[in-house]
């Protein structure tokens, strides 16, 4: 997999996060990420920034990014956040079947939207993705 797409709503909280961590770890993929109704060219949350720092990944260059058709058909695997991102996406661009899926997909779990509700809600958020994107991790490198 050589091009991984995370979508949330904002692209500024959750799918900067799943981005940051996901090129990290694959530094020979290239991973963007995007928002079903993104802030377009908004910053990341700061809320955002500030756990990314924590973990030595800076995210202070990212801008939101509205999600198309093109950037849907050039990723191999699109990593969405809830169920209802999921089905979206489905319905609106019939070339993400069978590559987009939930990044919590393995634990089952939809990860909450952390926007304006504090730092605990960022944290409990970026635990959810953390876990969901170790797991994608491993199937990812089987590949």
């Amino acid at each position: 997999m050589k091009h991984i797409l995370t979508v949330c709503i904002g692209n500024i909280c959750r799918s900067p996060m799943a981005q940051a961590l996901l090129a990290h770890a694959l530094p020979d993929a290239t991973v963007a990420s995007a928002g079903t109704a993104a802030m377009v060219g908004m910053p990341a949350d700061e809320g955002a920034q500030r756990l990314m720092q924590a973990r030595g990944l800076d995210i202070s260059k990212h801008r939101a990014m509205q999600v198309h058709r093109e950037v849907c058909r050039w990723a191999d695997l699109i990593l969405v956040m809830d169920t209802d991102q999921k089905k979206e996406l489905e319905q609106a661009y019939p070339v993400v079947l069978g590559k987009v899926f939930r990044i919590g997909e393995h634990a089952k779990r939809d990860v909450p939207d952390p926007y304006k509700r504090g730092e605990a809600a960022f944290r409990d958020a970026l635990a959810i993705i953390d876990d969901g994107a170790q797991q994608w991790l491993q199937r990812i490198r089987k590949l």
